[in-house]
């Protein structure tokens, strides 16, 4: 993990024009000269930008709540409803990526809680399989498709960039990020296919039962692979082999009940020496382990012959979809205990699963273990303790007496007052960065980014998102994901505090000049495709650098000739109305100062809109949510 102490900037505001950008190809560039930012010779540039970038755009580390005060929006006539554009635009931007005019004003319309209803019942879109599939990238020509996982990056930016069900893949990255598998490495035939499946168990659960789900992650072989799970083997007591432990205590550790026991609004409970009492011993996970023995590849779907040697047999694809298959001969048939729980001896290997299952599910811990840190994933990085009580209980009672309803969990995460109340605002505790994945794609639904080539091949030759932002979906460096629930920054306010802001375990010097960089090289022109490393698939057989995933900005070009009335719609749209006065009219009169009249054309316009774009998206307003 990259570290994530950084020098902050004590001042709020700098002088932009004595600062430069590396570039393409590590070019030392002026910062509004690369990618086609550069106003007009008549404009005078460093006059355009005084002013308007936030110093080292790190200055957040020092107050979560980014800049203080808020912009006056011009006088709003509030809907029956009695919510604001603000007010839905803040609401949209925690229940999924993008807050775009016509989502607003359902909100408004509806209400909070029926437009949540009605978003989380529609019908689940296309998955990444099924897109996998009808890219032609099950093409049995080469081994780079069945070997190589390259296409997860593909599907999963194109799940979260352009899905119409926002709300699920919202979810679903929520989840991903805590019943975490990457696809770095994983030790399987279609890898990238593997991946997918698992992208869609998440997105097709993402309202379901947390039982079911928990069934359907244990059983993937996906998890299966990153975990160990698969080809797990009885133990023998000849050759000294134990089952292995890795899954076993994963699942408790990370996916259920963590280290310590809780109370229902998450705090640690205390022994009698007033320490925190631990939840499970390595014994525990020695007889957890036992129930996840037996459990292997599903050859049902049969094998073909590599036509890229030295491979020889490879699995049908069919197998990516299927869960793995027991073989009783190599599950343990021994007594198996933990948590209090005895399994018999010769239990066979369902049963023992179901009943491993159950426990950790009925576990007390479960609840709020699990609620702090969808609430951290969805809307604040340090949530109040009464919150996470209201979301734990949702999660014990829905309401009916059923358990692990996630509908209800996260009706609750969006709906609480913390998340949609306005006294949370006025909290130097409340808010959270947005994660690198979440404001590119924001950036994508919010402007409706299409790929010309229908490849979504994020990248160019040079970088990528994973490197330029130090996180991409579904490639998390380790099972402990791109940060940790209880990361505290240390050296900043939120330290002396205690406040925990697990997304600030991405930021360093490096990560922050990055991500200015990538803004800067597809803000105005659109995402180039990555050079063809992968052979051309039927739906791409012409794969050559360019332009490929391009944003529509023709509302905002009508706002090209007004910096303010183009912060103003940004500011509704990507920060809720929350930017400050200072940061708005900052950016504003960098904007003013561009000389538009002397090239007054489309392009011209559409330069405008990212230069708006750059300086909005790097402004601490507007990378803490709140």
């Amino acid at each position: 993990m990259r570290n994530s102490k950084t020098s902050v900037p004590q001042s709020g505001l700098v002088q932009a024009d004595s600062l430069a950008i590396s570039g393409p190809e590590n070019k030392h560039v002026p910062l509004a000269d690369a990618q086609g930012l550069t106003p007009p010779e008549s404009a005078d540039q460093s006059q355009a930008l005084r002013y308007a970038l936030p110093a080292g755009l790190v200055a957040f580390l020092s107050a979560c709540g980014g800049g203080g005060g808020s912009a006056a929006p011009a006088p709003e006539v509030l809907p029956p409803s009695g919510i604001s554009q603000s007010q839905a635009s803040r609401f949209l931007q925690h229940a999924q990526f993008s807050a775009r005019y016509d989502d607003i004003k359902a909100v408004q319309t509806l209400g909070y809680a029926p437009w949540l209803a009605q978003a989380m019942s529609r019908p689940n879109s296309l998955g990444g399989w099924e897109w996998l599939k009808a890219k032609g990238y099950d093409a049995i020509n080469t081994e780079e498709y069945f070997f190589k996982d390259n296409l997860t990056n593909y599907m999963v930016w194109y799940q979260v960039m352009a899905s119409p069900d926002q709300v699920r893949r919202r979810v679903a990255l929520a989840l991903s990020e805590f019943f975490v598998v990457s696809g770095n490495g994983l030790q399987l035939n279609w890898p990238a296919f593997h991946m997918a499946r698992y992208w869609d168990l998440l997105c097709e659960h993402a309202f379901g039962n947390f039982r079911t789900l928990l069934e359907h992650i244990t059983l993937s072989h996906a998890m299966g692979s990153f975990l160990n799970t698969l080809g797990n083997q009885k133990e023998d007591p000849q050759s000294g082999r134990v089952p292995d432990e890795n899954f076993a205590r994963e699942v408790m550790q990370l996916f259920t009940i963590g280290l310590v026991e809780l109370s229902l609004d998450g705090t640690p409970k205390t022994g009698a020496n007033g320490q925190p009492i631990e939840t499970y011993t390595l014994k525990d996970v020695s007889g957890l382990a036992k129930v996840f023995t037996g459990y292997g590849e599903d050859e049902g779907d049969g094998f073909f012959n590599s036509p890229a040697p030295p491979y020889s047999r490879v699995r049908n694809l069919g197998f990516t979809r299927k869960p793995m298959k027991f073989n009783p001969k190599s599950h343990s048939n021994a007594d198996k205990t933990f948590l209090g729980v005895r399994i018999p001896a010769g239990t066979d290997g369902p049963n023992s699963l179901r009943m491993a299952l159950d426990t950790l599910f009925n576990h007390p811990n479960v609840g709020p273990f699990f609620a702090r840190q969808m609430i951290q994933r969805l809307v604040t990085s340090h949530p109040a303790p009464a919150y996470v009580a209201r979301v734990a209980s949702a999660f014990n009672n829905n309401g009916q007496g059923v358990r692990g309803d996630l509908a209800a969990v996260f009706t609750a995460v969006l709906l609480d007052k913390d998340a949609i109340g306005p006294e949370s605002l006025a909290s130097n505790d409340f808010g959270k960065l947005r994660e690198p994945v979440v404001r590119i794609a924001q950036w994508a639904q919010t402007f409706r980014a299409q790929s010309l080539k229908g490849t979504w091949k994020i990248g160019s030759p040079t970088w990528s998102a994973e490197e330029s932002l130090a996180q991409s979906p579904l490639m998390a460096p380790s099972v402990f994901n791109f940060f940790r629930p209880g990361y505290v920054p240390p050296g900043t306010v939120l330290a002396s505090r205690g406040a925990t802001a697990p997304e600030f375990q991405l930021v360093n010097e490096s990560t922050v000049s990055s991500y200015i960089n990538y803004l800067q090289s597809f803000l105005n022109r659109g995402m180039f495709v990555r050079a063809p490393e992968l052979p051309s698939s039927p739906m791409d057989p012409t794969p050559t650098d360019g332009p490929d995933i391009v944003p529509d900005y023709s509302s905002e070009a009508g706002f090209a000739h007004d910096g303010n009335a183009l912060v103003q719609h940004l500011n509704l749209l990507l920060c809720a109305g929350q930017m400050s006065d200072a940061t708005r009219q900052a950016i504003s009169l960098a904007l003013d100062q561009v000389n538009l009249q002397a090239y007054a054309s489309d392009d011209a316009r559409r330069q405008q809109v990212a230069r708006a774009l750059l300086l909005v998206m790097s402004s601490p307003d507007y990378l803490i949510q709140r």
